[in-house]
Formats: structure tokens, C-alpha cells, sequence
């Protein structure tokens, strides 16, 4: 006899195996859930699009300004640095760069925290923001100073300085980077401006100082000139000289202690003549007292002259930064769709 042999021909069962057209069905099934949903949350981030703070931002750059800007200042920068020129010949040669002085002082307003502070306690848009509460408003006023980012220029991406303002309206952006410009320039003017009030008063000082040195030397060699003749005068009166006496010397090399060689009628004559001229000054001397008198009226100031020139003026944003609106749309109803997808596949699947 044969035992009879079985076999187990069950195929096995994989668990594991996920049933995409299943999967599919219950999606479909529950498309009423997910489209809702993805409406739902589209429709709460477009609401809330409405109720956030919009922010939209302005951009201007600078460059360096034309001599025709700087008006006045430049005139009164050049005058002085001619009369360094004239004191330090040796600098003939260097560039002045008077409009590349200034735009550096503008920049450095432009950029300036305590500008952008300034700025803002002055404008009306922090005022009507203002809520009489110290903290609030000390956090309000540190964001608008966050909200104006200066980026200086850099030759190997970008070639020119910019500026960028970001406020609630389009309007107010290019209305506010406008004034905020304009408030850097004022403030770097009102700087230069001291700035030559100083330089100015030092010259002043300074030459000064060389006029009087030099009619101090001037009344010294007088003083010395003047008693050489009164004491050869007096000598030639005692020793009753009153013709030149014959010397191998010229008078005019004669030496002091021989002067009295001269006779008592030129020695008087050219003694009388030293006291009629006075002081004999030099040609410096002569032009320090021009200079002098030049200075003393003071510098004339402009106080409104440009410091900057723009090559991208401020005009009003056609694009909002935040909140973007599309994109929130999307995302949220591409989150809801998952969300809705999620809710469809944890309910019963259809039959």
C-alpha cells in the first residue's frame, strides 16, 4: 500500500500589499471632503490675507553727486583746500574728490541707525501709530528701523548702494523712502557744513598766528636796524664826521660797527627814512593779511545743496511683499486637499 501524499497548493497571503485602485475608489468617494476642506482653508487664508499688515517696499539708488548739486559747498571746499594747496605745494598733484567727500558723508547718514531713528520720531506715520504705551511704542519704532536696510555697493555684485523701504501701502513706501532720502542728504549737509565752519576758523586761527609772527619779526629787525643807526649817528657826532669817509668797502657792505663812516647827513637822512617806512614786511606777509581779510567775513553757507544723485528714483511698488496672496491660496488649499484626504481614507470606504 501507497500512503497517500498532500500537498498545501493555498497561495500565501501578502499582508503588506497596497491596493492602489482601493485606494483610488475611497479618494474619489470622498471627493466632497476634500475639495470642502481645500475651499475651507483657501477661503480662511484669503480672509486673513485681508486682516495681516501688508508690506510693500521701495528701492532707490545713489551715486555720487554732480558739482552743479553741491551748489555752494563745493566753491567753499575748494577755496580752503587752495590754501592748503598753497601751504603744501607738495599735494598739488592729489585728487580733491570734494563730490566723492560729501556722497561718503551721505552714505554714512544714509546707513546711520541714529538717522533712521531720528527720521522715524519725526514723520507722521510713527505718530499715527503711536499708542501711548512706552513698550509698544519703543517695539513699534524698533521695527520701522528694522524696515529701512541700506546695502552699500560692492564691485563684484552690486556696483551701486541701495536703499530699501518697506511700509503698509505702496504710497507710503515711495512717499517715505522720498523724504527719508531727503532727510540723510539734510543731515549730511548740516555735518559738511560744520564741518567747514571748523576748517574755516582754523585757517583763521592759523594765519593768525603767521601775520603776527611776522610783524613780530618785522618790528625785531626795525627795532635792531633802528638803533644801528641811532648809535653810528651818535658817533659820527662825536667824532664830528659829517662828509662819507673814503673806504675800500662800499656803503651799502659796510658793516654795522662802521656805518658811523658814513657822515652824520646820510646817517640822518637814511635814519629819518627808517622811521617814515617802519617795519619793512615781505611779500607773504602781504598776502597773509589779504587772506586775512578774505576769511574774516566768514564762510557763506548753503544749507539746503544736494549730496547725493539718484540713478533708480523711488516710485510705488506694483508688487506687495507679504502678504502674497496666490501663494497663500495655494499652499493652504493644497494643505486642506491633504487634510480632507486624510479625513476621506480614516472613514469607511465606499461599497
Amino acid at each position: 500500500m501507497n500512503p497517500e501524499k498532500t500537498s498545501d497548493k493555498t497561495p500565501p497571503v501578502m499582508d503588506n500589499e497596497l491596493d492602489i485602485r482601493g485606494l483610488y475608489r475611497t479618494l474619489w468617494c470622498g471627493k466632497p471632503w476634500i475639495i470642502g476642506i481645500a475651499a475651507l482653508f483657501a477661503t480662511v487664508a484669503l480672509i486673513v490675507s485681508y486682516l495681516v499688515k501688508q508690506e510693500w517696499s521701495a528701492v532707490a539708488i545713489t551715486d555720487r553727486p554732480t558739482v552743479n548739486a553741491l551748489r555752494g559747498y563745493y566753491s567753499q571746499q575748494q577755496f580752503l583746500r587752495n590754501l592748503d594747496l598753497r601751504a603744501l605745494p607738495a599735494s598739488a598733484n592729489e585728487p580733491l574728490g570734494i563730490a566723492e567727500e560729501a556722497y561718503n558723508e551721505f552714505i554714512m547718514q544714509l546707513a546711520s541707525y541714529d538717522t533712521r531713528r531720528d527720521f522715524w520720531l519725526q514723520s507722521d506715520y510713527y505718530k499715527q501709530r503711536q499708542e501711548g504705551v512706552t513698550r509698544a511704542d519703543a517695539a513699534t519704532l524698533d521695527e520701522l528701523i528694522n524696515n529701512i536696510k541700506f546695502t552699500p555697493r560692492d564691485d563684484k555684485k552690486t556696483p551701486n548702494d541701495s536703499v530699501k523701504l518697506t511700509a503698509e501701502t505702496a504710497a507710503d513706501a515711495n512717499h517715505l523712502l522720498r523724504q527719508y532720502v531727503a532727510f540723510a542728504s539734510q543731515r549730511a549737509a548740516s555735518h559738511l557744513n560744520k564741518e567747514i565752519q571748523g576748517t574755516w576758523a582754523a585757517r583763521v586761527t592759523s594765519i593768525k598766528a603767521q601775520v603776527k609772527r611776522q610783524e613780530t619779526v618785522a618790528e625785531a629787525v626795525y627795532k635792531r636796524e633802528l638803533n644801528t643807526l641811532q648809535q653810528a649817528l651818535r658817533i659820527a657826532e662825536t667824532q664830528g664826521i659829517k662828509r662819507p669817509q673814503t673806504t675800500d668797502t662800499p656803503a651799502e657792505q659796510l658793516p654795522d660797527s662802521d656805518l658811523f663812516l658814513l657822515g652824520k647827513p646820510m646817517l640822518q637822512a637814511r635814519l629819518e627814512s627808517l622811521q617814515a617806512t617802519g617795519p619793512a614786511h615781505d611779500l607773504d606777509y602781504d598776502q597773509n593779511r589779504a587772506m586775512l581779510t578774505t576769511l574774516s567775513v566768514g564762510p557763506v553757507l548753503d544749507e539746503k545743496f544736494q549730496t547725493y544723485r539718484y540713478l533708480r528714483t523711488p516710485e510705488e511698488p506694483v508688487k506687495r511683499d507679504s502678504p502674497r496672496r496666490v501663494f497663500w491660496l495655494i499652499l493652504w488649499g493644497a494643505m486642506g486637499a491633504l487634510v480632507g484626504a486624510g479625513i476621506t481614507l480614516a472613514r469607511r470606504p465606499c461599497a
